[in-house]
């Protein structure tokens, strides 16, 4: 009998085990690699994992136009979260709690960016782009707001569905017994239902955040040469050759993601995020 669940045990931890090599494996040779000084091989560098000789010699080699990336995606990114939340807090209020005709199309129609590929969001919005400078004689196409509103278009789902779930949890009772003791609707929702439903709020921010820095669909067709996002700028670098200080900058954006991930831990649990985001 206990060899039996011996071996269930080691089997158990044999699978988790593997899906954890499998998905952080090609981060750490990522990682790793960006640290070896690479073998020169008809004029190119050939990095090896793991590194044979440690340097930083790529990191000094990101060129300024990948920091610039940088700064736009995660300019970008912030917009989007930020915007998408204003939009997606109310939105999940109206959809959960208000009584709105045609309120189940109202919930169809706000998850639709989900469901559409982003190439074809890209397309559309490039389309709608240049409708308005023929006809209105301003255009969006190439500009850093309209970047940052196609990403809105797609990151403002993440937050409805994330605080939906959490409203859809709540007790209400909390809410009925402030307004029983003399607190205003206002007073009630800032002191009640705010903090109780902000791991929702925080978890549709931080997939907000994710989803628009990581886009390359969509900003392929809305980026331009001033405004470029990182992951566009890596894409348009590898499509003909093999920039080893892209592995550099990749590292930077890995170890940035982790101090991120590292405060929103203390500020409010990853597993509440996890839980939330989840349900969305």
């Amino acid at each position: 009998m206990r060899r039996g669940k011996f071996i269930r045990k080691g089997l158990v931890a044999a699978i988790v085990g593997s899906i954890y090599v499998f998905l952080l494996a090609p981060i750490i040779v990522v990682a790793g690699a960006s640290f070896d000084g690479g073998k020169s091989v008809a004029g190119r560098a050939f990095l090896q994992f793991p590194p044979s000789n440690l340097t930083f010699y790529w990191y000094e080699q990101i060129q300024p136009r990948l920091w610039d990336a940088l700064g736009v995606s995660v300019a970008v990114a912030m917009v989007a979260a930020i915007v998408g939340t204003l939009i997606g807090v109310p939105a999940a209020l109206g959809i959960v709690r208000g009584n709105l005709p045609g309120k189940t199309l109202i919930a169809t129609l706000l998850r639709a960016p989900l469901q559409i590929p982003f190439i074809v969001i890209g397309i559309a919005f490039l389309q709608t782009y240049y409708f308005f400078a023929d006809f209105l004689g301003f255009g969006l196409q190439g500009t850093f707001a309209g970047l940052a509103l196609g990403h809105v278009f797609v990151a403002t789902p993440y937050v409805v569905g994330s605080v939906g779930a959490t409203l859809q949890r709540f007790d209400v009772r909390l809410e009925e017994a402030a307004l029983s003791l003399g607190a205003d609707r206002w007073t009630t929702f800032r002191r009640i239902t705010l903090p109780i439903i902000m791991p929702g709020i925080y978890a549709g921010g931080l997939f907000a955040f994710m989803v628009s820095f990581g886009d390359v669909p969509i900003s392929l067709f809305l980026a331009s040469a001033k405004y470029t996002t990182l992951p566009l700028e890596i894409f348009h670098g590898m499509e003909f050759d093999f920039d080893a200080a892209v592995l550099a900058i990749s590292t930077v954006v890995l170890f940035g993601s982790l101090v991120v991930l590292y405060f929103i831990q203390r500020l409010v649990g990853l597993d509440v995020l996890l839980r939330t985001g989840g349900n969305g």
